[in-house]
C-alpha cells in the first residue's frame, strides 16, 4: 500500500491550506525535520529546511545503506515536501552559515533537528593512522558520496582485511557495507559477548549469512601501523563479563596475558556518536546538559522563545522512529505557539526546562 501511495500521489487531492503568514525555519533535514516540515506546511505554514550537506535526507542518505534503505524512496519524499511549498537551502551549516539567533530573528519559530553526529574514538594509540575511519566519514562518503567509484573526488580505502570496532547497528551498517565493497575478511569487533549485543538480530544475522565474522569479547588496546603510516593490524586483548555495569550490561574485564593481533588494512570506529557543539556554541541563550544536548521541556520548548527541538540533538543516538516521533510532536507544538495557544517556555522565565535527555545513550561498544 506505501509503494502504491508513493508512486501514485496524484490519486490525493487534498486542498491546499490557506497560508498562515508565518515562516518556520528546520535546522537538518533528517527524519525528525522532513516530517516536521510536512506537519507544518499541511498547516499553512511557510517552511524553509536548512540542511548541512549538499542534499537532503540526513541520516537516511549518508548514514543507512542503500541496502537498506533505498535513495529513491528518500528522495520522493524530499520531493513531494519540495511539490507541497518546502523550500529546502542546502550547504548552509547552523553555527557557521548562519547562528540560531539569526534564524530566529527571521523566522516565527525554529525547530532544532541536527541530529548527534559527531564521531566517538576508542582514544588508543594509532587510532590517527591512515586507513582508520569513524563509522560517519566512512558511511558517508560511501553512501552520500558515492566514494566506492575508484574515480570518487573523496575515494574510501578497499581494504582486504577490514576491522569494524562496536556492535550497534552502524557497526552492523559499516561491516556489512566493507564486505560489498570487496573486502575478503569484514571482522565485527565488540568487547561484550554477542548476549549483550546492541544491533537488531535481523541486522546481525544479516551479517553472518554475508560472511561477516564476530570477535566477541574482544577489544582493540592499539592500532599497529606500517613504516608508511598504513595501518597494518589492530592489537587486542580478551575480555570477560563482570558485574553490571550503569547501562545495565555486565561490564567487560581486561583477561591478562591475552593480547593477540590482528592483521588488517582498514579500521572502522563505530561505538557511538555525540552532539556536535557547532550550533549550540554559538546560541549562548540556549541551555544544554553536561554532555551537550539540548534541554527542552514537554512541549520540546528550549530556553529560547519559539525555539523547539528533538531528536538525536535532545535524546542522544536514537532511531528514526523516535526523531518522526519528534518531528510531529514538534510540528503540533510550534503550530500552537504560532496561533498564541503555547506559552514561552518555563526557561525564558529564569527556570531550568523539565525535560532534558537524561542521560547519553549506551554507546555501540
Amino acid at each position: 500500500m506505501a509503494d502504491w501511495a508513493i508512486n501514485n500521489r496524484d490519486a490525493f487531492t487534498a486542498a491546499r491550506p490557506a497560508p498562515s503568514g508565518k515562516k518556520v525555519a528546520i535546522v537538518g533535514s533528517g527524519p525528525a525535520g522532513l516530517t516536521a516540515a510536512g506537519e507544518l506546511v499541511k498547516r499553512g505554514h511557510a517552511v524553509t529546511i536548512f540542511e548541512a550537506f549538499h542534499a537532503a535526507g540526513g541520516v537516511l542518505i549518508y548514514g543507512i545503506p542503500e541496502f537498506r534503505l533505498p535513495k529513491d524512496i528518500v528522495q520522493k519524499e524530499v520531493d513531494r515536501l519540495v511539490a507541497d511549498g518546502v523550500q529546502i537551502e542546502p550547504n548552509s551549516i547552523i553555527g557557521k552559515t548562519y547562528t540560531l539567533p539569526e534564524l530566529r530573528d527571521k523566522f516565527d519559530a525554529v525547530f532544532v533537528a541536527v541530529g548527534a553526529g559527531l564521531p566517538v574514538f576508542m582514544n588508543v594509540p594509532g587510532e590517527n593512522l591512515k586507513g582508520v575511519y569513524s563509522a560517519n566519514e566512512y558511511l558517508t562518503r560511501v553512501n552520500l558520496m558515492g566514494a566506492y567509484h575508484p574515480d570518487s573526488d573523496t575515494p574510501v580505502l578497499h581494504g582486504q582485511r577490514v576491522a569494524v570496532v562496536g556492535g550497534g547497528n552502524v557497526a552492523m551498517d559499516s561491516v556489512r557495507t566493507a564486505r560489498r565493497l570487496g573486502a575478503a575478511e569484514s571482522v565485527c569487533v565488540y568487547r561484550r559477548s554477542r548476549t549483550e549485543l546492541p544491533a537488531r538480530i535481523e541486522e546481525v544475522h544479516h551479517a553472518e549469512q554475508e560472511g561477516v565474522r564476530f570477535e566477541f569479547l574482544t577489544a582493540p588496546v592499539e592500532v599497529l601501523g606500517d613504516e608508511k603510516g598504513w595501518v597494518s593490524g589492530i592489537k587486542c586483548i580478551r575480555m570477560e563479563l563482570g558485574e553490571p555495569d550503569a547501562s545495565g550490561r555486565r561490564r567487560p574485564i581486561e583477561i591478562p596475558g591475552s593480547e593477540f593481533i590482528f592483521p588488517c588494512e582498514m579500521v572502522v570506529v563505530a561505538i557511538g556518536t555525540r552532539s556536535n557543539p557547532l550550533l549550540t556554541a554559538t546560541s549562548p541563550d540556549l541551555r544544554v546538559n553536561k554532555w551537550g544536548y539540548i534541554e527542552i521541556d514537554d512541549d520540546l520548548q528550549t530556553s529560547m522563545p519559539g525555539v523547539f527541538a528533538g531528536g538525536d540533538i535532545v535524546r542522544g543516538a536514537a532511531t528514526v522512529i523516535l526523531a518522526m516521533g519528534d518531528g510531529k510532536k514538534a510540528a503540533g507544538n510550534i503550530d500552537a505557539y504560532l496561533r498564541g495557544e503555547l506559552k514561552a517556555p518555563a526557561a525564558a522565565e529564569g527556570e531550568a526546562p523539565a525535560r532534558v535527555a537524561a542521560e547519553v545513550p549506551g554507546a555501540a561498544h
